[in-house]
């Protein structure tokens, strides 16, 4: 970069995010029935569903074959780590933890924890169609 003529973002935020999931009704009924998001539209040829929280935009994807795909791999595959997702308090953090981790299909990798020092509480999941979500609050 050069400081005399530094580069200015034209980028206003995230549009949407693109998951390529295993089962798609499983993924489909996570997000709208487990979390609450809505389902703004559907492409069965391909076969995609898009869900939104109001705020965020998720474009779930199914994998081509559901018997052979590459299943997922934060540690030795380029892309998603992880999608993290903010709660507006403690107590939902907590009452969304209890409900996601009895959700059928879902695995639970850690329940809510100081991230590092804190003071942000987190919990991170793998839903049931494979992608690792993080549901995250701060109070800061």
């Amino acid at each position: 970069m050069d400081d005399a003529n530094p580069v200015v973002s034209v980028t206003t935020g995230m549009d949407h995010i693109g998951l390529t999931v295993v089962s798609l009704s499983d993924s489909l009924a996570f997000f709208t029935n487990c979390l609450g998001w809505r389902l703004t539209g559907e492409r069965p040829d391909y076969p995609a569903a898009f869900v939104t929280d109001g705020h965020l935009k998720v474009t779930l994807w199914q994998v081509k074959d559901q018997n052979n795909y590459q299943a997922f791999d934060r540690r030795q595959n380029v892309g998603l780590h992880h999608l993290a997702m903010k709660v507006g308090t403690l107590e939902d953090l907590h009452l969304l933890y209890d409900r996601v981790s009895k959700w059928p299909n879902v695995t639970t990798e850690f329940s809510p924890e100081p991230s590092g020092a804190g003071p942000k509480i987190h919990f991170m999941i793998n839903e049931p169609g494979g992608c690792r979500i993080e549901f995250s609050w701060d109070p800061r």
